[in-house]
Parts: C-alpha cells; structure tokens; sequence
C-alpha cells in the first residue's frame, strides 16, 4: 500500500457494541468495555500507517436517550480511558481533540476532557477528535449562531466562512467514513464534512473491528477513483 492511497484523514462509526455483548449473553456495557479495547487498536494502526487525523462517533445527542444505566456505564469507562491512557497518547506524540457539546457532562467529565485535551495540545503525530455529545445537524446550527453573533453579512457567508466555524474548523475533512456492524447511514454524523468522503461499510460489530478490517478498509479506499463528481 502506498502512502498515496493512505487517507489522511479516518472518520469512523463505531457501532454495534450493544449486540456484540448482547449476542454473548453479556451486559452492553461489556459491549463498550470490548469497544474501548478496538479503540486503542486502531489509533495504533493509523500511527503505523500514517494516518494524520481519525474521528471517533464516541457519544451522539440521541445516545441520551438510552437507559441511564448506560449512560453512566459509558461515562465511567469515558474518565477511566481519560485518565490512564493519556500518558501514553503524550508520549506518541497523540492530540486528543472535543468536538461537540460539553455542557450537558458532569463537572468531572468536562473537566477530564478538558485536561486530556490540554495535555496533549502539542501531539503531532496524530490528532484523534472525539465526537461527544455531537450532532452534525446541530453543528451546523451552532456554526449559523456563531456567525450570526459575530455580524456575519449575507454576502460573507460561504462554504468556507460556514466550515471556519464548524467544531472541526482546524482539521481536513475525512477522506474515508467507516461504519462496523453493517449498517447503511450515516446517523447525522459530520453532515457537512462526509460530502465527499468515500464510504466503507463492514459487517464486523465494533469490539471485532481490529488491524485486519482496518487493513481492509484503507486497501479498499486505496482502489477509489476521487473524482468529486467531475470527470476522469
């Protein structure tokens, strides 16, 4: 594989950890436990293969609504991840990014992302930005309130003045969209950025999501021909 065929930037839709526990006869939150392990899996293997940015569907605006069981489950696995995995990720060289809203978490979860963010503020060998408590259409909300406040003029609204206030204004859109367990959408996720991402479906749950289907996932996006709809 060349390093021309390497997207430089993986989103990814990390589903199917619910059924890959249920199908075990585990709790979902084993399911997530499971997830949290192809996490660390994959951030390896876009550093081994030159990957610059990789973002993770975490937690979505709609994931409020499942049982507050869960929800806490997801929370406590999110500050145990924070807080043992980010002496590593500074030493890889490995910035964390937020994107989306913060102030819905606890004071104590805020603040681990915060100080996880701030920690590896200077990491350049990859920037992973971690999409919680995101909603691509209110992202877009966001970025028109944004410039709104701002005094933004009709005439200097354009595609790049919107994308400047997007959450993900200081990285490159994806070139690649992954979603596991194989389901066809996109589930409002990074609307306005996936325009023209190539897309890759697996039929692997998740925690199943390891260096092998990545390996296939960047083998199949090294065989598109990028023609954002001109022709060639």
């Amino acid at each position: 594989m060349s390093e021309h065929s390497i997207p430089n930037h993986v989103a990814i839709i990390m589903d199917g950890n619910g059924r890959w526990a249920e199908a075990k006869g585990l709790p979902r939150s084993k399911g997530h436990e499971a997830g949290a392990l192809s996490v660390k899996t994959i951030v390896e293997e876009c550093v081994r293969h030159g990957v610059k940015h990789l973002t993770l569907y975490s937690f979505s605006t709609e994931n409020w609504n499942r049982p507050q069981e869960e929800i806490d489950a997801l929370m406590q696995l999110l500050l145990l991840k924070l807080a043992t995995e980010v002496p590593e990720l500074v030493k890889q060289g490995i910035r964390l990014k937020h994107i989306g809203r913060k102030d819905r978490f606890s004071k104590e979860v805020q603040e681990a992302i915060e100080l996880a963010c701030a920690m590896t503020a200077d990491g350049e060998t990859l920037t992973v930005s971690l999409a919680l408590d995101y909603s691509g259409r209110s992202e877009l909300v966001h970025a028109v309130k944004s410039m709104l406040a701002e005094g933004c003029s009709s005439e200097s609204v354009t595609e790049e003045s919107l994308a400047s206030h997007l959450y993900t204004s200081d990285v490159p859109d994806p070139d690649l969209l992954i979603r596991t367990a194989g389901e066809f959408r996109v589930s409002n996720f990074l609307l306005w950025q996936i325009a023209y991402s190539e897309i890759y479906i697996s039929e692997c749950c998740w925690p199943e999501f390891g260096a092998e289907e990545f390996k296939l996932a960047l083998e199949s996006y090294g065989c598109r021909n990028r023609t954002y709809g001109t022709l060639k």
